[in-house]
This record gives structure tokens, C-alpha cells and sequence, in this order.
């Protein structure tokens, strides 16, 4: 693409192009800045000044009196738990004590009689029936609970309801909130687009050229990162729809902008070939060249076979001889490579036939 350009030159294009490049980071920062306080504007929106707060307030007021008192009764229920645990303990080693106990006696004793076996009975009754009594404690307790959750859930399903009866307006105000952050978005995108059209189209090659194509990537950034993202959805139908216009607009302006460029290209090869040649400049040509293309037509051209000396597609001279040492070279150079003759400046009669047989350069 740069093969007819001077190596300081090829520098400095790459230079221009990186002060494009930091140009255009600047403007994204700043706005991005912007766009991002862009939503500052609005009042946010708050779903509760959608609810009923005299119907909703007194429901939640009881809702966390519910969670408190289940609160102090799973505490109850583990301290209770823990005293049964305690009971059935003492019950269970009573037991077993009192049934080693009865082993080792004596079969002739009256054991049913004894004062001993009477007083550990009692004994092992009175921890049975305290262990009995903290488990009905704990099923005091579990009632209790299951009456306090059966209280909550009725509290929570009022709560809800209300919940959801403010939820569609506040979604609504969200999305008209949405909305006009997005129309703001969109009054400042578009003129920055609009303005990045028009420099594309008429200042891209003028001598500010980076300042140009830094603020085109700007535009470009601004608008498919900081404005569709932001996109209402509606369902993803408001995306799409956006998407289908921006593809016809893009077509139809691709479509266009292809008949013309054929139109052009066709108008141009009816002009004579020395004005067509004439009217091409030494970098375009030399670019082209390089990419094996004719300069005029851009249709592909055999820069290899040394008996090319015309595009066969519309007529163009590309190679020519020397006037002066007759070697072969492009019609758009300046000087000849051989001897370094200044050329479209020699005599009429020095000029030479095309010589296919001599080096290309």
C-alpha cells in the first residue's frame, strides 16, 4: 500500500495515524464521562413510592414481629431440645444401673417386695416422668411455631400482593426513565455521527487528516458502545427494528454508492487512454500496481508477463520504454531507473517501442 512512498514519509503516515489513534482515545474518555452522567439528569426511581405504605407498613411491621417471636422460640426449642437430651440421659443410665442392678440379686429374695427395689422403681418413674414432661415442652413449642409460620405466611402473601400492585408502575417509570436517559444519549450521538458522515465524506484527505479519522473513531465508539448497548428492549423488538434499519440504510447506501463507483469507472475508460493515464496520480498508480491490479480499472493485472505492456480490460499503457536506454518501466514514474532521465520531457523522436525482452522494474 506504501510501496511509491519516500521511507521518511511512510514514518510520518504512521505517526499521523497514531495522533489519530490517541486523539480518538481522548474523546472516548471524555465521552464516556459524559454519557455516564448522562443518567444524573433523571430522579431515580424508587418502587416504594408505588406501594400502598399504609396498607404495607403495618404487614411488614408484622411480619418482623412474626420473625421475632420464631426467633425466641427456636431458642426456646434449643434449650428445651437440650434439657430432653439431658432427661433421656439420666432416664436411660437409671435403667440400665437399675436393670444390672436386679441381675446380680439373689432368685430365692423376694425382689418385688424389697424396699430397695421399691425405692429405685419410684426412682426410675420420677426421671421418666420428667423426661415426658420437658417433651411436651417441646411440642408446646413446635405448635407454637407451626402457628406463628401459618401467621407469617399470611402476612407475606398480603405483603407480596402489594408488592406486585405497585411493581408495574414503578416498572413503567423505569422505563420512561430509560427512555429519556436514551433520548439524550441519542441527541448527543447523532449530531456527532452526522458530523463524522460529512468529514468522511469531505475532509478524510485534507491536511488535518488525523484529527479527522481520530474524531470518525470517536463517532464510531460513541455510537456502538455507549448508544446501543443502551438500546430499550421492548421485548428486543425495539433492537431489532433498530438493527433492520440501520441494515436497509447500510445496503441501499452500499448498493448506491457501487452504481455509482461502476458509473465513474465506466464514464472514465471512455476517455482517451493519454488523458486516463494522465489524470492518475504517481502514489495511487504505484499502490495499485504494487497490488498487481491495473490503475485505472483496478481489474487484475499480470505484472509478471513481460509482454503486458496494456490492460487488456480497458486500454491503459502501464509499461513503456525508456526514450533515452530503452528499458522497460511504469508509465507513472518519474525517472527512469536505468539512466535517470527526467521523463515525459524527452524528444518526441527519442521515444522507443515497448522492449518485452528488457528487465521490468
Amino acid at each position: 500500500m506504501t510501496k511509491g512512498l519516500r521511507l521518511s514519509e511512510k514514518w510520518f503516515q504512521r505517526g499521523l495515524w497514531l495522533i489519530a489513534v490517541i486523539f480518538a482515545a481522548f474523546l472516548i474518555g471524555l465521552g464516556s464521562l459524559v454519557v455516564g452522567d448522562l443518567p444524573k439528569v433523571e430522579k431515580p426511581v424508587d418502587a416504594e413510592a408505588f406501594m400502598d405504605q399504609s396498607r404495607l407498613q403495618p404487614e411488614r411491621a408484622a411480619i418482623k414481629a412474626d420473625d421475632d417471636r420464631l426467633s425466641a422460640i427456636n431458642d426456646a426449642r434449643q434449650r428445651q431440645n437440650d434439657a430432653v437430651r439431658r432427661a433421656q440421659a439420666a432416664t436411660q443410665s437409671e435403667k440400665e444401673s437399675f436393670d444390672t442392678w436386679i441381675a446380680t440379686r439373689s432368685a430365692t429374695q423376694q425382689s418385688s417386695q424389697n424396699p430397695e427395689v421399691l425405692a429405685r422403681t419410684h426412682k426410675l418413674e420420677e426421671l421418666q416422668n420428667a423426661q415426658r414432661e420437658e417433651e411436651k415442652k417441646v411440642e408446646v413449642l413446635d405448635s407454637q411455631q407451626t402457628d406463628i409460620e401459618q401467621d407469617k405466611a399470611a402476612h407475606d402473601k398480603v405483603r407480596q400482593q402489594m408488592e406486585d400492585a405497585g411493581q408495574g408502575g414503578y416498572n413503567k417509570a423505569v422505563q420512561h426513565m430509560e427512555l429519556r436517559v436514551f433520548a439524550l444519549r441519542l441527541l448527543l450521538t447523532l449530531p456527532l455521527l452526522a458530523l463524522a458522515v460529512w468529514l468522511f465524506l469531505k475532509r478524510r484527505k485534507g491536511p488535518r487528516w488525523p484529527f479527522v479519522w481520530g474524531f470518525i473513531f470517536f463517532a464510531l465508539f460513541t455510537f456502538f458502545f455507549e448508544l446501543v448497548p443502551y438500546l430499550p428492549s421492548y421485548g428486543g423488538y425495539f433492537r431489532y427494528l433498530v438493527g433492520l434499519g440501520l441494515t436497509v440504510w447500510g445496503g441501499n447506501y452500499a448498493i448506491s454508492a457501487l452504481r455509482k463507483y461502476l458509473e465513474k469507472q465506466k464514464a472514465e475508460e471512455q476517455k482517451p487512454e493519454a488523458e486516463r493515464r494522465q489524470e492518475l496520480g504517481y502514489e495511487q498508480a504505484q499502490m495499485r500496481l504494487a497490488r498487481h491490479i491495473c490503475p485505472a480499472c483496478e481489474r487484475p493485472l499480470d505484472t509478471a508477463d513481460l509482454t503486458n505492456n496494456f490492460c487488456m480490460n480497458c486500454g491503459l499503457l502501464v509499461y513503456e520504454n525508456c526514450p533515452r536506454c530503452t528499458t522497460r518501466q511504469t508509465t507513472f514514474s518519474n525517472f527512469c531507473c536505468a539512466c535517470g532521465l527526467q521523463k515525459h520531457t524527452a524528444p518526441p523522436e527519442e521515444t522507443q517501442p515497448p522492449a518485452p525482452l528488457s528487465t521490468a522494474v
